[in-house]
């Protein structure tokens, strides 16, 4: 961490000024726990009483919501998917009239049928809440200026961070994605403190600065956070030393609320804070569907405690990830950061590969930049994974083939699996916008 960066951590702090903390994050445990229960048992009853699916699901495994007596019985009410939700599309996930949802929200339905989120004027004060708490635990402020580069519209990344900006007292300036050299010329102009976009284009936009022969140190951002994809710690690394910024990592999902269920805080950067007062958090194995223990990794489950439009209960992230205990916020758990998705992952020969795998190696080969793609096609009745990878803009071309065969190698030996590795020219593969798509599926179907 940089000298700038280190300052930050110290002067922000939120455990130096304990005032400024919402009452939910001074709860010590036990504390908790009640307001856990109580809420659990609300939220079970308002999602039977009034979802149909719950109702069915409930009565087919047996369990009603008077069976929840403790936060461990909860262990016994069926999971809800991605699929559950499409197929009660549009409204069917509902729990209150129409009148009462202030606004809709959608995922992009690229896979199938987008997932349909609501929320009343309840949920949208809460999450704003949320949001605002995330954003003052990473280090802003009332009174900041907020670059809110996260993509607005039915996604629900823009005008969750918009309205949580907001209610802290932030000033937001809300420029949604795209526009590359545009977002440089009004960071340069507005001189924002706080930026807020996804880290693969963040990268892109760091690179249009230097592209412009503007120094990104010397900038007035101090604090990014960033969310909505997996990232790694190098990543954070390369992001805090070529900008000079706490790279700060914030967890959510449409389906549970949106950005600001999870949240990392500054002065400790150890994994994220789960909003354990709205959101309850559990690990399973993805495979048997059983709880695991705290500290041990698995498949993250989230069960919404206060959300009225639309209540999930046990709804399966996908994101791979383990609880452990509360450090800057003692009283509420961490999540590891994710580093994988159950449904990114690539089963190559029999081995397990995740993305994020690859980017590890990539980051710290020298003479590579953070941008590459993977093509999975189908050679004979085998899957082959290709690896394409931009050198950086100062690599000379004959180092290109050495840290080809580096990353090959690199893979090889600690994910166990042989890759194709390509170094392409700079600026050759597409940036994201939004959320990066690192897989191209190619393979030939039968």
């Amino acid at each position: 961490m940089t000298a700038a960066a280190s300052e930050t951590t110290r002067r922000l702090g939120a455990a130096a000024d304990p005032s400024l903390l919402d009452p939910a994050e001074r709860m010590g445990a036990d504390e908790l726990r009640g307001v856990q229960l109580e809420r659990l048992q609300w939220s079970l009853r308002h999602a039977y009483d009034n979802v149909p699916h719950y109702r069915a699901a409930f009565d087919a495994a047996g369990v009603h919501p008077d069976d929840c007596r403790e936060l461990a019985d909860l262990a016994k009410f069926p999971t809800t998917s991605k699929l559950d939700l499409r197929d009660n599309y549009p409204f069917g996930m509902f729990a209150v009239p129409q009148d009462q949802v202030r606004r809709i929200h959608a995922s992009s339905g690229t896979t199938g049928r987008p997932t349909v989120v609501g929320y009343t004027e309840r949920d949208i004060d809460t999450w704003a809440g949320v949001m605002a708490r995330s954003i003052r635990a990473a280090g802003g402020r009332a009174g900041d200026k907020l670059h809110n580069a996260y993509g607005y519209g039915l996604f629900t990344g823009g005008l969750g961070a918009h309205y949580g900006a907001e209610k802290l007292g932030c000033t937001v300036i809300p420029i949604s994605g795209g526009m590359t050299p545009r977002q440089v010329q009004l960071i340069t102009d507005f001189a924002p403190r706080i930026i807020m976009v996804t880290p693969s284009y963040m990268l892109t936009v760091i690179d249009e600065m230097e592209k412009q022969g503007i120094d990104p140190r010397s900038t007035s951002l101090e604090i990014g956070i960033f969310g909505a994809e997996p990232w790694t710690e190098q990543m954070r690394q390369e992001m805090e030393e070529r900008l000079d910024i706490e790279a700060i990592d914030i967890y959510g999902l449409s389906e549970v609320m949106g950005p600001g269920v999870a949240q990392e805080c500054v002065e400790t950067k150890d994994g994220l804070h789960v909003w354990e007062d709205h959101f309850y958090p559990e690990i399973i194995d993805p495979v048997s569907g059983e709880v695991l223990p705290e500290g041990e990794k698995g498949e993250l489950v989230f069960t919404s405690l206060t959300k009225e439009a639309m209540p999930v209960i046990r709804y399966r992230t996908r994101d791979l990830t383990r609880l452990l205990p509360g450090t800057a916020r003692p009283g509420m758990r961490r999540m590891e950061k994710v580093t994988g998705r159950t449904d990114d992952m690539i089963i190559l020969r029999g081995v397990n590969v995740f993305p994020t795998q690859i980017e590890e190696i990539v980051l710290r080969t020298p003479g590579l930049s953070p941008h590459f793609a993977l093509e999975l096609t189908t050679r004979g009745r085998m899957d082959h994974l290709t690896v394409q990878i931009e050198a950086r803009p100062d690599c000379p071309s004959d180092r290109r083939d050495g840290a080809a065969r580096e990353v090959q190698k690199a893979v090889k030996d600690t994910v166990g699996t042989s890759v194709d590795v390509v170094v392409v020219d700079p600026e050759t593969l597409a940036r994201s916008v939004g959320k990066l798509q690192r897989l191209h599926d190619l393979r030939k179907r039968s």
